[in-house]
């Protein structure tokens, strides 16, 4: 290697750090610990109007979801499938009775989705969401898009049971 080859790698510039991303920007690939639970992101479903995110969790053969949504700080919900059936989304009630416990709206919304990877809707779309919360704070998550309901239940995660475990 030449002198000048030497002076000239002294006096270049060191690459910058690469930016980290945000948890808004994981997907299929990556691996999160939620709860003391690791799990690999098999989908996403991003809502860019309300800076929300949707991942789809899997840990063997159980799925769940990790909704984040950004507000004056990070807000993190898992939540579960669970079976049930509605017949139109005009016909939402505001509260649901499921179990012993009773729900209350506490949000309605609609926005365009994008979806990447294994998630309860193949393609993107408008997608209708009722949340809902009941006294003891479970939660209640309705989707509906292009003629499908998908319910979860689920509770809210403290920002610091939320690891985030880089796979890409």
């Amino acid at each position: 290697m030449s002198i000048f080859n030497r002076i000239k790698n002294i006096l270049a510039k060191p690459e910058p750090p690469k930016a980290q991303r945000s948890i808004l920007q994981l997907g299929p690939g990556d691996a999160v610990e939620v709860s003391l639970v690791t799990y690999q992101i098999t989908g996403r479903t991003n809502n860019r109007q309300r800076n929300a995110v949707v991942l789809t969790l899997q840990d063997g053969n159980t799925i769940r979801y990790l909704h984040i949504e950004e507000r004056e700080q990070v807000v993190y919900a898992l939540y579960e499938p669970i079976d049930g059936r509605l017949d139109e989304p005009d016909e939402v009630p505001t509260t649901i009775e499921m179990e012993d416990r009773t729900y209350y709206m506490e949000e309605q919304y609609s926005g365009m989705v994008l979806v990447t990877g294994k998630t309860p809707f193949m393609q993107a779309g408008e997608q209708y969401v009722w949340q809902y919360q009941s006294d003891d704070y479970k939660l209640l998550r309705i989707e509906w898009q292009n003629g499908r309901f998908m319910l979860y239940e689920g509770e809210k995660v403290i920002p610091g049971d939320v690891q985030v475990l880089r796979g890409t």
